[in-house]
């Protein structure tokens, strides 16, 4: 169980940076177009300033939820139910574990 908590915290580190990444990039675009008298909305160069503002919070989004994901499937871990399915209780296939370490649902109840 430690290499598992071990790639779950690497998961997680990876969500975090990412998230952190995504927030500075964000910040980059708002603080480009402070003071900046551009008509984005008609630029034909290419996507506007609430295009690129909208994609970033689209993938920050994306990242929060890695990181519930990642810290539900480490309290499953505390709690002696990670690797369990949460609609049958069968224990979960090691490769879908491998695939997604984050899953709470045998393929045949993901499927369902």
């Amino acid at each position: 169980m430690e290499e598992t908590r071990a790639r779950l915290h690497a998961l997680r580190a990876e969500a975090a940076e990412r998230l952190v990444g995504l927030g500075d990039a964000r910040t980059d675009v708002v603080d480009a177009a402070r003071g900046a008298n551009v008509d984005d909305e008609h630029d034909p160069e290419g996507a506007t300033i609430a295009f690129e503002r909208a994609q970033l919070e689209a993938l920050a989004a994306d990242a929060r939820r890695r990181l519930a994901d990642v810290d539900a499937a480490l309290a499953r871990l505390d709690a002696g139910t990670y690797g369990t399915c949460a609609v049958g209780g069968e224990p979960l296939a090691a490769a879908r574990l491998a695939a997604r370490p984050t899953a709470t649902t045998c393929v045949r109840h993901a499927s369902s």
